[in-house]
């Protein structure tokens, strides 16, 4: 009887991960950007709280790739479509107070780094930035951004090291509060990453 008892539980341990490596459908590298810090990195690291469950997992903001033509849906965009991290869209933190912001400079070269909980094959990594006057007063959409990235780094489908960084021009001509969407597309899955940082010039 305790045999049996013992190979039902084990039965059903292993269907139990089957259905969830099936429900998360994934890929298995995962990452976010901290550099200028994203806002799953200020709910990660306490800087802004009551974020809910991001705080425990930054580098999970992963959705479908094919940004902007695809990809998580408007006002869904910093989330990445995931309802449980809804608290990324929203245009001010949980408390009701402005995102923390990262000083930068327009027209200057800056180093954007990613943090990788673990590495996969990569197509490229590509950077967005909203429009002068863009709305800041509900989440993010494409409407809000200028849809040609700024910069693009391809990586031809290599693994990154666990830290990456690289440097590219920010653009010209701003002034005020923008965010940064940056995008890492996977190469042989459907989805991508996203992190949305916001910054003042």
């Amino acid at each position: 009887m305790r045999k049996t008892t013992k190979l039902y539980a084990a039965s059903v341990g292993l269907a139990t991960v089957g259905a969830l490596v099936l429900s998360t459908g994934g890929a298995s590298g995962h990452g976010y950007t901290d550099l200028p810090v994203s806002r799953q990195k200020l709910c990660q690291n306490g800087t802004v709280t009551n974020c809910g469950s991001i705080q425990w997992e930054p580098q999970s903001v992963e959705g479908p790739k094919g940004f902007p033509a695809a990809g998580p849906a408007d006002g869904d965009i910093c989330s990445a479509g995931h309802s449980t991290f809804n608290q990324l869209d929203q245009p001010k933190t949980p408390s009701g107070a402005a995102w923390p912001a990262t000083k930068v400079t327009s027209g200057q070269s800056y180093t954007f780094r990613w943090q990788f909980t673990a590495r996969h094959a990569t197509t490229d990594f590509r950077y967005y930035i909203t429009k002068p006057g863009w709305n800041q007063s509900h989440p993010l959409a494409r409407s809000d951004l200028n849809l040609t990235p700024f910069l693009t780094v391809p990586y031809n489908n290599q693994q990154p090291p666990q830290t990456l960084s690289h440097s590219g021009t920010l653009p010209g001509g701003l002034s005020g509060r923008h965010v940064i969407v940056a995008v890492w597309t996977v190469a042989d899955t459907a989805n991508a990453f996203y992190a949305c940082s916001d910054v003042t010039f």
